[in-house]
């Protein structure tokens, strides 16, 4: 079926989540001309952003355009949405899900926030569906892919992916994502679009790590290959596709989270590497770094899976162990000497 086939404008909108990226999201929606209500729960925030036109305390200076409707009203914001993104954080993903009144027949949910629950070991989308059991395959999709929040909503040329285990809503979706500087790519494998997007923040952290620590760009460079090497080997593992973990939402999310300066997950592992405790590093960044709780799970899941992932390993000793970073890096460059190809 062609490309044309599937494009169809979006009669409404709705974005669950007034960070900065649900806020960018909004703003680029509301670009392509669909009429977007940008959700949050505190009502006195949301009337600021309404009466100024912007996201003052996360995306400053980016006037919304005139489709986007800050709201606190959750009714509101899903009256007549045929598409809810879920820009949430990962940890508050199932309740706020959960308490959404009725969602059209029709509506579909993009899930726009990427993580593993730490308990459960579920997926945003396995959360996602435990909260809304009348998901199916045509109604969830995933969105991956390089894409910092202020570059997007600054109008930046951007590339993503939609990963949805339905052909057709996949294609309407990204037709209807594309244009205004982001160019969607759609794939079937919806869990490796999600654990792409949710492992590299584990490897992130690690990159900014090196950074903070004064390691070199060899050490970089070494430690995000390796890393794609291991994260590739939990998600197939999982269910995905080694393919897609080569692309946007493995790959290129992942180069991008590793040495990009907008990077939470990277500017917490540099404050790690520049000798902060964790309690620290977060509060030195001030936002919500996935990667921490991410580490966890990952840690978790290569134990379940039987996977060895010594990066992953290294970074939970850092975090949840007392593992000094020089020791964490003697740790690694120690280990058996191996085949490329061996873990």
């Amino acid at each position: 079926m062609g490309e044309k086939e599937h494009e169809r404008e979006l009669r409404g909108a709705a974005v669950l989540g007034a960070g900065s990226w649900g806020t960018a999201l909004a703003i680029h929606l509301s670009r392509l001309g669909v009429p977007t209500r940008l959700w949050g729960r505190r009502a006195e925030v949301m009337d600021e952003m309404a009466r100024a036109r912007e996201n003052r305390p996360y995306l400053p200076g980016r006037v919304f355009p005139a489709p986007l409707e800050p709201t606190s009203d959750l009714a509101a914001a899903l009256a007549g949405a045929e598409l809810v993104v879920a820009a949430v954080p990962s940890h508050a993903l199932g309740a706020t899900l959960g308490s959404l009144p009725a969602l059209d027949p029709g509506a579909r949910v993009l899930l726009a926030c990427k993580g593993v629950e730490t308990e459960s070991l579920d997926t945003m989308a396995q959360v996602a569906r435990k909260a809304r059991p009348e998901l199916g395959p045509a109604r969830l999709s995933a969105l991956g892919g390089p894409s910092f929040a202020a570059e997007v909503a600054d109008g930046q040329p951007t590339t993503v992916v939609v990963g949805c285990e339905d052909d057709a809503a996949g294609r309407a979706l990204q037709a209807a994502l594309s244009g205004a500087n982001v160019r969607a790519y759609v794939t079937d494998d919806l869990i490796g679009v999600e654990l792409g997007g949710a492992f590299k923040n584990v490897i992130a952290l690690a990159a900014g790590m090196c950074d903070g620590a004064g390691l070199g760009n060899n050490a970089r460079a070494g430690l995000i290959t390796r890393g794609l090497a291991e994260i590739t080997r939990l998600a197939v593992a999982l269910g995905a596709r080694q393919e897609t973990l080569a692309g946007l939402s493995g790959l290129g999310d992942l180069v991008l989270t590793c040495t990009g300066g907008l990077s939470r997950n990277r500017r917490v592992g540099v404050a790690l590497g520049r000798g902060l405790t964790l309690d620290q590093a977060l509060a030195e960044v001030g936002q919500v770094a996935e990667g921490v709780k991410t580490t966890r799970a990952a840690h978790r899941l290569a134990a379940r899976t039987g996977v060895e992932m010594p990066i992953a390993s290294t970074m939970h000793a850092i975090l949840y162990e007392g593992l000094t970073v020089p020791r964490a890096v003697e740790r690694l460059m120690e280990r058996r000497l191996r085949s490329e190809r061996d873990p």
